[in-house]
């Protein structure tokens, strides 16, 4: 599991690592796009750091 994780990140196929991409890239902090997207911020750093993999539709919509 580890080792798979590890993986995807190195190819940036998880959805944590792409909406880091995108969020450095349009120059926002966790904390402006937690706030812009109605999301708890504790949310947002689970998702970016994979903690939480599979969020729910409710949750990246």
């Amino acid at each position: 599991m580890y080792i798979q994780r590890t993986m995807e990140e190195k190819k940036g196929k998880t959805i944590g690592i792409k909406i880091k991409q995108l969020r450095n890239k349009h120059g926002l902090t966790q904390d402006e796009l937690a706030r812009k997207s109605d999301l708890p911020y504790t949310t947002l750093t689970k998702i970016e750091s994979n903690v939480i993999t599979k969020p729910t539709i409710q949750t990246v919509i």
